[in-house]
């Protein structure tokens, strides 16, 4: 049985604090899950939001600072992994090497679609440009992955009008019919269902892992869970669930720094 670790949407773009992502890489480091699954999102791209397009909100939005700000954030949150391996290269002792995924979400999905629609663009802009692919197994949106008997993807959508499932967490485990996990929605939601042959299906919605809000939810929307998951015992699509907040990730490593620090100055 294998332990996996959920990454929810992160959102990353130019402006927000992003400082989470060391928490979580440093958590990785501690934790050591065999698989870690980046749900998607992980860069907001708001350059290319057709939502926001000739709103004032627009104003000063760049593609090549949206690429920038996802880059650095991903190096943040890689970070601890690499500086660990490098200190057991040095030792000589096996390297930590978990099994990455990355499923693309909708606001990666923007730079497809916008090449899509200018074919002008096709040489200058792609997902090539996130450099998901130097760390991850990167899968296509939507493209469904299956690990350890748990389907992974940004979100799954009603085949005849392509739009997300949402509503109870009951109701999409009996439609979807199978163990999944999806990020696309924020807060968490999560249930189980018991078949008639033994067998548990599993629901799991998580799709927020940021500190900053959302404008376009508006003041009573933002209030939601924010952090990661784990999962341990995972097997033919069952496993035991842990939340990780981002307050607890807080705590424990800005805690940890103040307490570095206060002992080097004494």
């Amino acid at each position: 049985m294998r332990v996996h670790m959920i990454i929810p949407d992160c959102q990353v773009k130019h402006g927000v604090p992003t400082h989470h992502l060391e928490w979580i890489g440093k958590y990785i480091v501690e934790y050591k899950p065999d698989v870690i699954v980046n749900i998607g999102d992980f860069a907001d791209m708001p350059s290319l939001s057709s939502y926001d397009k000739g709103k004032k909100c627009f104003e000063g939005r760049r593609y090549n600072l949206d690429i920038l700000s996802a880059k650095e954030g991903m190096a943040k949150l890689l970070k601890p992994i690499k500086d660990h391996n490098k200190n057991l290269a040095k030792t000589k002792h096996k390297q930590y090497k978990p099994e990455m995924h990355m499923t693309l979400g909708n606001h990666e999905h923007r730079i497809t679609r916008a090449v899509e629609c200018d074919a002008i663009l096709e040489d200058m802009m792609g997902i090539s440009n996130l450099q998901y692919d130097k760390d991850w197994i990167v899968h296509e949106f939507l493209d469904p992955v299956t690990i350890d008997g748990v389907t992974y993807a940004h979100y799954f959508y009603n085949p005849m009008n392509g739009r997300p499932y949402g509503g109870m967490i009951e109701s999409m485990i009996k439609t979807i019919g199978f163990t999944f996990t999806m990020g696309h929605q924020q807060g968490l939601r999560q249930g189980m269902r018991t078949l008639n042959n033994g067998k548990m299906i599993r629901g799991l919605v998580a799709g927020s892992c940021y500190l900053h809000e959302e404008n376009y939810i508006g003041y009573q929307g933002n209030e939601h869970w924010q952090g990661i998951i784990i999962k341990h015992e995972v097997e033919d699509g069952n496993y035991c669930i842990m939340e990780i907040s981002l307050d607890f990730l807080c705590r424990k490593y800005e805690q940890m720094r103040l307490s570095k620090f206060m002992e080097a100055i004494k």
